[in-house]
């Protein structure tokens, strides 16, 4: 049994110890008494409940908000490839000069990666696999 069923149950027990004492004239008034307890509680209950599902839709608003389709705009993409594209040379530069061909390699497999963690990222199903065309796909 729940806590507040406890408390309940002794407002109803206390209710009807009183309806003894006072007699039968006061019964309406510590029924009316009781039944606003009863109300409070639930009004309580309902109110608990109504603000979990709001803040359960607020939580989802806010994640769904913060995809990256909702906040990538073609602007922050061109900048994404032109800033790639300027750190490519000293990168080059550096992979070359150190490690000749194989460092340059590495470099530009970084480059490469970073681009396509970027692409993925901003267009999840760029990769996935696409649905076979069926023959009634196609009009005579």
């Amino acid at each position: 049994m729940d806590a507040r069923d406890t408390e309940l149950k002794k407002e109803l027990d206390a209710s009807l110890q009183a309806r003894r004492e006072l007699g039968e004239e006061y019964e309406s008034a510590l029924v009316d008494s009781f039944l606003e307890k009863v109300d409070q509680r639930i009004d309580g209950a309902v109110e608990r409940r109504v603000r979990r599902q709001f803040a359960e839709q607020q939580m989802t608003a806010a994640r769904d908000s913060r995809s990256p389709r909702a906040t990538d705009t073609w602007g922050e993409r061109f900048g994404f490839g032109i800033v790639s594209l300027v750190l490519a040379v000293p990168l080059s530069a550096i992979g070359g000069g150190v490690g000749n061909l194989s460092g340059l390699v590495v470099a530009w497999l970084g480059i490469v990666g970073v681009n396509v963690v970027q692409a993925v990222r901003t267009n999840p199903g760029l990769f996935g696999r696409r649905k076979p065309a069926r023959d009634g796909d196609w009009e005579d």
